[in-house]
């Protein structure tokens, strides 16, 4: 097989492979550094004695985003560009991006990415194969050096921690949006009853930082009263769809500087992550939405 043909096959592959990096690193710029390493490491292969490439090449991404999770958890810190988890910003008039669209399948929005930071990197890992692409557990426990019914233990109590603490949105995102609106509007006036009204009574409200646990506010009479406070930026707010869900990117004349992301279920927000750090947001990929 010559590497013009390996590079198609390869590409053809690409758009689940990058998803299966996302979900792990939570980082669409780490997820792109797997994806590279892959390519070496099949360059480096010969192709022919693969049996199935599409296998192959997940079992292989899986493995490098386990070392990048174990290497970051050892070292302690954050990434050197940016944040986790890392928002994909759309705009809600045009809908998500094709290119997005295989990343941010099963509802991997921020309040999931945010609890799979909190798993060890072999519980990550088994709940993202198993659960989000049916990989069983017998390939997983290969990977991460565990039995198979060791492997099925991590990928469950992921399973119950992701069910505690991320909730999955409503799918209907017109009734989304209208949460998300009501939300702004009621902070441009700074009505808190308007606002607890739209807020879950447990909801939490993170700010995201570069250094350490995000800043939090828990219950909807503190995140109300924060919303009321911040009531200056709400007119400058823009409609976005963030991992998918509603969301809005907030502006300083022309240059974007926080994105918002809510997770609604039901007709009311349950959680909102805000992510203003101003390298994070500078390199977010926000075309189409303007001030």
């Amino acid at each position: 097989m010559d590497e013009l043909e390996l590079a198609n096959r390869f590409d053809r592959q690409r758009p689940q492979l990058r998803g299966v990096a996302y979900r792990i690193l939570g980082s669409v710029s780490e997820a792109d550094d797997a994806m590279q390493e892959a390519w070496l490491r099949l360059r480096r292969t010969d192709a022919e004695q693969i049996d199935s490439l599409e296998r192959w090449l997940t079992t292989v991404v899986a493995r490098i985003c386990l070392n990048m999770l174990r290497a970051r958890r050892a070292r302690g810190e954050q990434p050197f560009d940016g944040l986790r988890p890392e928002p994909i910003i759309d705009n809600p008039a045009v809908g998500t991006d094709p290119e997005h669209e295989a990343l941010l399948a099963d509802s991997v929005g921020i309040a999931l990415q945010v609890v799979l930071d909190t798993l060890s990197p072999a519980e990550r890992l088994a709940f993202v194969l198993h659960d989000m692409f049916a990989v069983p557990f017998d390939e997983i426990a290969a990977m991460v050096s565990r039995s198979p019914q060791a492997t099925r233990q991590l990928a469950s109590r992921a399973r119950r921690r992701v069910r505690e603490a991320a909730p999955p949105p409503d799918p209907d995102l017109a009734r989304q949006r209208a949460v998300v609106d009501a939300y702004f509007a009621a902070a441009r006036e700074g009505d808190l009853d308007a606002l607890v009204a739209v807020l879950h009574p447990d909801v939490v409200l993170r700010a995201h930082r570069r250094d350490g646990d995000p800043i939090t506010l828990h219950g909807a009479a503190d995140v109300a009263r924060g919303a009321a406070s911040a009531r200056r930026f709400a007119p400058y707010v823009r409609p976005a769809l963030v991992n998918g869900t509603a969301g809005a990117v907030a502006f300083d004349g022309d240059r974007p500087f926080a994105v918002l992301a809510f997770t609604v279920v039901g007709d009311r927000a349950v959680a909102i992550d805000v992510f203003n750090d101003p390298e994070l947001v500078a390199k977010l990929d926000i075309h189409g939405i303007t001030a």
